[in-house]
């Protein structure tokens, strides 16, 4: 979706007293540092900023990374994203090679610059074959692609820094020129301008009103970078030529070697000025991050944009942004525990499940690679840690299931979220009960009956609704204790169960075509919602993943020299073997009590 659709979208809402607010990012220079982002990112964009975005670098030296990066904030962070596009170093071959690619996964929004000269250059030069500046870019945006992107450019409210002089001001005729320019490229097809960095508001507000005087209709938004530290500071706000007003400077020359005081300074800084701007009228904020998260998320916090205990999802979980998957609201529950994996193997269907699951005519997932299995490092440190501990016995294995539902661990080799989710913990005492006793759960959901739907544990789709779910678990057990399972099953009509071993084997009490929703929401003026389904057909595809994660997840992390490590993965090996996995659902999400077939074991 193009930002510009957003901004308009969020202007009709509340009364058009809607704040919506973005993060800036920059590609990182080292693995570790690519890894550490997308974790940030993932803490960031559950506050449901409107859009982010991710540098090119400075003469185009991170454009490879800055292609991968947006692609992954689109299809796997799942938040709208913008990616800048530079002229630096570009003929038009590049240029339209790194759009190409962006429309290719999806990606919607472009930020046009001309951007800054490469490493160890003063000035600019045009490349042979590129463009000049960013309307040159601007203008073959839209004579090649249309309207499909949408273009924002950047804004300067004290011009750009090529013009600003020696003491620190730009001429009038210079700042004129530039307003001037600006216009230029809103006329040639810029939707959207993003400002420069300021701190001085009163700058910014009158550069909004002299775009307005010259005719610039287009939405504003004001870039705001908090300060983080006292030195970065001053090397940004140097390299951009930015205005420090005096009382900034009074405040921060006492404290400047207290990075903790800077800080705080900056959060206190950066929300007064957003109260200013907000205060004009004023209803979007784009915080340069500088892929730090504590200040910016403080800063919202301050102003009341987010709350940091309450979160709030639109579905049961994050879809991705891309346009092929705009409409998808209807996933198996299998995955919602390994999102990218299930986004990963779904990736090039002609056609995402809308409204009903069974309306899907997709029949083929994508095959197992090594990219299901891949973690970021500092995931595999945690996994390491907790998870590759000697095992001499099934029982060894019981202790880490038990320990991860009693919260003592924070990883898990079936999930790629952080520790157990709100939900889960509603039920973690019969989990933990349960997998003392060999039933080794995986996924899992409480009953719901019609709990409101911003709910901070089990809501989802915002304020106003209801939401429903049927009481769900999913877990690895012995031949034997299913056999004992299914026969108490008998006495619990309600229950619905799927078994099916690594080999293949099958056995249920539902037929293989029956499609089970779980969970599903009622709210004003919309039809019926189910966003999460049982489907035994996408269950067979999921055990595939789920009985080698096992081995890929679980036994790798052991070393091969020592005798202990051999034994814990000959363990994993034998359990992988000869153990079923299990979906149980009670469809009596009123008065059933799933947990009640377990307790005589």
């Amino acid at each position: 979706m193009k930002i510009i659709e957003k901004i308009r979208e969020a202007s009709g809402a509340e009364g058009g007293n809607k704040v919506i607010f973005s993060f800036e990012f920059f590609p990182p220079k080292t693995e570790d540092g690519v890894d550490n982002l997308f974790e940030r990112m993932e803490r960031m964009v559950v506050h449901n900023p409107s859009f982010c975005d991710i540098t090119w670098g400075a003469g185009g030296s991170t454009a490879d990374l800055t292609l991968e990066i947006a692609n992954r904030m689109q299809n796997m962070v799942c938040v709208e994203t913008m990616m800048h596009l530079t002229c630096t170093n570009m003929p038009v071959e590049k240029i339209d090679h790194a759009l190409g690619t962006i429309k290719t996964n999806g990606i919607q929004n472009v930020l046009a610059l001309r951007g800054d000269p490469p490493h160890g250059q003063d000035k600019f030069v045009q490349v042979q074959g590129g463009f000049a500046c960013a309307l040159d870019l601007v203008k073959h945006i839209r004579s090649k692609y249309g309207d499909y992107f949408g273009i924002t450019v950047a804004g300067y409210p004290e011009a750009h820094p090529d013009v600003i002089q020696n003491n620190g001001v730009a001429t009038p005729d210079a700042y004129q020129n530039d307003l001037e320019y600006l216009k230029r490229k809103v006329d040639a097809g810029a939707d959207l301008i993003v400002t420069q960095l300021f701190y001085d508001t009163d700058i910014f507000l009158k550069f909004v009103n002299d775009c307005h005087q010259i005719g610039i209709t287009c939405p504003i938004v004001p870039g705001i970078m908090p300060i983080n530290n006292y030195k970065g500071f001053i090397r940004m706000t140097g390299f951009c030529k930015t205005k420090i007003p005096s009382e900034i400077t009074a405040a921060l020359e006492p404290i400047k070697d207290n990075e903790e005081a800077v800080r705080a300074y900056g959060v206190h800084l950066g929300t007064e000025m957003c109260k200013k701007i907000l205060a004009s009228g004023i209803r979007t904020l784009h915080l340069y991050t500088l892929n730090m998260e504590k200040s910016a998320l403080a800063i919202l916090m301050n102003l009341g944009l987010i709350e940091e205990t309450k979160i709030s999802r639109v579905l049961p979980w994050r879809r991705p942004t891309n346009v092929f998957r705009v409409k998808e609201d209807v996933r198996p529950i299998f995955w919602a525990n390994r999102p990218k994996s299930y986004i990963s193997r779904t990736i090039g269907w002609e056609q995402y499940p809308h409204g009903r699951w069974s309306y899907s005519h997709n029949a083929s997932y994508g095959a197992l690679t090594d990219y299901q299995f891949m973690r970021p490092r500092a995931r595999d440190k945690k996994l390491h840690e907790e998870w590759a501990v000697p095992l001499k016995n099934v029982e060894d294995i019981y202790e880490r299931f038990t320990k991860y539902c009693l919260g003592k661990l924070k990883s898990n080799p079936w999930s790629e979220l952080d520790g157990l989710q709100p939900e889960t913990k509603v039920i973690n005492e019969q989990l933990v009960n349960i997998n003392s006793k060999g039933f080794l759960t995986i996924n899992s959901q409480p009953a719901v009956n019609g709990a409101n739907s911003d709910s901070p544990s089990v809501g989802w789709g915002g304020a106003g609704g209801y939401v429903y779910q049927k009481a769900y678990v999913e877990f690895f057990c012995s031949k034997e204790k299913l056999n004992a399972l299914i026969g108490k099953c008998k006495d619990f009509p309600y229950l619905t169960y799927m078994a099916v071993n690594k080999e293949g084997i099958w056995r249920s009490n539902a037929r293989e075509t029956d499609v089970n929703a779980v969970t599903w929401g009622v709210f004003p003026a919309k039809e019926i919602i189910q966003p999460t389904v049982v489907d035994p057909s996408s269950f067979m595809v999921w055990k595939d993943e789920a009985f080698e994660i096992w081995s890929r997840g679980w036994a790798q992390l052991y070393p091969d020299e020592d005798d202990l490590s051999r034994v814990s993965r000959k363990l994993l090996e034998e359990v992988q073997n000869s153990y079923f996995l299990i979906s149980l659902v009670d469809n009596d999400y009123v008065n059933g009590d799933l947990f009640a077939v377990f307790r005589d074991f």
